[in-house]
């Protein structure tokens, strides 16, 4: 039984930062690309940030690149999301993601990943 924990959200002002922690039991976490996502109240979920089997192999929404980095430790089972310059639009759960098939590639879909965290609030204040 695979399972993700996401953790690290909390509340910020304008410019903070705060790192998002996922960590994976169950299967060894470099089994899987990983991925970011968030919903923010009144809004669909959107893809913010993805990472293959080779940390190299990253991907990040728009609206982030720049301010926030992916990292993953396959030694921890742990997924990172470093989140830099934060901005009140930024205020939303944040949901990591595993992908199980084809791995080596990332996907920005949601339906793409197979396994799901319960969630980080993550607030930002102006």
């Amino acid at each position: 039984q695979v399972q993700l924990v996401d953790s690290g959200g909390g509340l910020v002002q304008t410019g903070g930062s705060l790192r998002l922690s996922c960590a994976t039991s169950g299967r060894t976490s470099s089994s899987f690309a990983m991925g970011w996502f968030r919903r923010a109240p009144g809004k669909d979920r959107e893809f913010v940030a993805a990472v293959g089997l080779s940390a190299r192999n990253t991907y990040y929404a728009d609206s982030v690149k720049g301010r926030f980095t992916i990292s993953r430790d396959n030694a921890k089972n742990t997924v990172y999301l470093q989140m830099n310059s934060l901005k009140p639009e930024d205020t939303a759960v944040y949901y990591c993601a595993a992908k199980s098939v084809a791995p080596r590639y990332i996907s920005t879909t949601p339906r793409s990943y197979d396994y799901w965290g319960q969630g980080t609030q993550v607030t930002v204040s102006s």
